[in-house]
C-alpha cells in the first residue's frame, strides 16, 4: 500500500510559502486543460527519484486525466532528490530534454536554498508548456485533480 500523506505539512514550508506554491499551480491551470501536482517528502531511499515519482503519479491516480496531460513535480527534501514526471500526452509533445532542463533550473534555486522560488518557477514553466499544447477551453475544461501540495512522510 502506498502511504502518501504526512501529518506535518509545515515541516519544510511555511503557510505563506505553501500558499504561493498552490497559487502558482492554480494560476498555471487556469490557462490549460493540463493538471499539475507537487509532492514533497523527506526521503527517497533506495529508489531512483524518477521511479518514485512514477509510483506516486499512479498512487495519486494522475493517469486518469482525459488528455493524459498531468505532471507531477516530486521532491525528497532531506535526500535532495527531485524529478518531474509527465503523462504520455504532454511527454510526447515536450520530450525528455524539456523535463531535464526544468529539473536543472529548479536545482539552481535549490542549491541556493530558494526552495519555494524553485517550485514556483517550475510550476509556472510547466504551466506554459501545458497551455501551449493543451489550451484551456471554458466549454469543456474541469479541474480533474486537486491543486493542493501533497506531503509524504
Amino acid at each position: 500500500m502506498l502511504r502518501l500523506f504526512s501529518k506535518r505539512p509545515d515541516r519544510y514550508f511555511s503557510a505563506d510559502e505553501q500558499k504561493r506554491i498552490v497559487a502558482a499551480i492554480q494560476h498555471a491551470e487556469r490557462r490549460t486543460s493540463g493538471e499539475l501536482r507537487v509532492f514533497i517528502e523527506s526521503r527517497c531511499r533506495f529508489v531512483d527519484p524518477l521511479r518514485r515519482a512514477h509510483e506516486i503519479f499512479g498512487g495519486l491516480k494522475m493517469y486518469e486525466t482525459a488528455a493524459r496531460n498531468a505532471v507531477l513535480v516530486y521532491i525528497a527534501m532531506k535526500d535532495r532528490q527531485l524529478a518531474v514526471f509527465g503523462d504520455e500526452g504532454i511527454h510526447q509533445r515536450v520530450g525528455s530534454a524539456f523535463w531535464n532542463q526544468e529539473v536543472q533550473q529548479m536545482l539552481q534555486h535549490f542549491n541556493k536554498n530558494n526552495y519555494t522560488e524553485g517550485i514556483v518557477q517550475i510550476v509556472t514553466e510547466i504551466g506554459e508548456a501545458l497551455a501551449q499544447h493543451f489550451p484551456y477551453d471554458e466549454q469543456t475544461d474541469k479541474n480533474e485533480l486537486p491543486d493542493d501540495i501533497v506531503f509524504g512522510k
